[in-house]
């Protein structure tokens, strides 16, 4: 099939649109995707969300499905299937486990070339049996309904070969990150030290996650509470879902370790790049992670990160920061401790190196251009 000049009508179906990584990808990516070139809109096999919202402003279609994980119903993916064939999709794109799974069947039904989004690294204790169920699946579907596999990072490619998904499809495309959005912002500094009440001075530790086991909430209390033995004057600054005083689990750490008055938790925040730019060092302290979306958006606000060795973290911070065991509190603590006690001179140095790492390796209109790449690969073989 040669599409010429005209568009390819391309599909994305994500398995919903709350506020997470994967999902600001999506929207990243959407946001610069060459309009000329690919008509698109996106399905959420659940329910709306933020994102959901952000999508539309960008004057994409999104249609939302209603299907309940615990509750699938065939007759709302009888919906989908008729969708994809009204709609004439060129290509689909799936985003995540769920709409791996439904989406790539409807589309594979249709006769629709398909690309499968791995968003994971792993599969914790936490994670719903569910959803282990359905990577089983894809597992075995992996041989014949994906004409690709877009990994977001080279852990997550590995770890699922090793669960039986076909290696010969995998192609590893990182995320990306808008250097013009995350930038070093010297005000930002001074607003939200005045803000919190500190002296402008204070050296702010950032750690940007909603609340979830696989965040490790744990192990950087614990290590905070390390630190505070030896640098009483060091804040940290946390931010997510959940991540509020009215969360009588993550308060009743913080307080039984004394750090009430050294912890503050934001909440969700809209102003992330205002955040991170606002920051000494970024901590992340998660037990597992596929490409963490706030290593990269700190480092390209200039500030150097200490992070668990979680995924893809340790390729993302390469040089420009220190990596440490996960669920290792004194670990964490020691990495801190070095980025504190350099100089701070060193510190921005570190920080300047971090931000033109991610201008070579993860700028988002470079990452966007492989995923156009793989497009129209698969429409010129087609």
């Amino acid at each position: 099939m040669d599409k010429g000049l005209n568009k390819i009508r391309l599909t994305y179906i994500i398995t919903g649109l709350n506020v997470g990584g994967a999902e600001m990808m999506l929207y990243k990516l959407l946001q610069q995707i060459d309009r000329q070139r690919f008509d698109c809109r996106v399905i959420s096999i659940s329910g709306d969300g933020p994102v959901g919202e952000k999508i539309r402003r960008l004057e994409i279609p999104v249609l939302t499905l209603g299907m309940q994980a615990s509750a699938p119903n065939p007759v709302l993916f009888f919906r989908l299937f008729r969708w994809l064939k009204d709609e004439k999709t060129d290509i689909i794109q799936t985003w995540m486990y769920h709409a791996d799974f439904l989406g790539g069947l409807a589309g594979w039904l249709n006769r629709i070339p398909v690309v499968w989004g791995i968003r994971n690294a792993t599969l914790h204790v936490q994670s719903k049996r569910r959803t282990e169920y359905v990577v089983r699946i894809c597992a075995g579907l992996s041989a014949f309904i994906p004409v690709r596999i877009i990994s977001c990072s080279q852990k997550a490619e590995e770890i699922h070969i090793t669960l039986g998904y076909n290696k010969n499809k995998f192609k590893t495309i990182p995320n990306g990150f808008d250097l013009t959005h995350y930038a070093p912002n010297e005000t930002a500094r001074k607003e939200l030290r005045k803000h919190l009440k500190l002296d402008e001075k204070t050296i702010l530790v950032g750690h940007v996650a909603r609340f979830d086991p696989q965040k490790d909430h744990t192990t950087l209390i614990e290590a905070a509470r390390l630190i505070h033995q030896e640098k009483p004057d060091v804040r940290f600054v946390l931010c997510g879902d959940g991540i509020n005083w009215q969360n009588d689990i993550l308060t009743h750490q913080i307080d039984i370790n004394g750090l009430h008055d050294v912890f503050y938790l934001l909440g969700r925040r809209d102003d992330i790049p205002f955040v991170m730019a606002a920051l000494d060092m970024l901590v992340s302290s998660s037990q597992g992670e596929a490409f963490p979306n706030v290593l990269g958006e700190a480092m390209a606000c200039g500030v150097p990160c200490v992070t668990t060795d979680a995924g893809d973290s340790g390729l993302i911070v390469g040089e420009c920061g220190y990596i440490v065991p996960v669920s290792d509190p004194q670990a964490l603590a020691d990495g801190m401790k070095k980025m504190l006690n350099l100089p701070g001179e060193e510190r921005q140095r570190l920080g300047v190196a971090a931000r033109q790492r991610v201008m070579q390796k993860f700028n988002l209109p470079e990452i966007v251009k492989q995923y156009e790449q793989v497009y129209n690969e698969i429409i010129s073989r087609s």
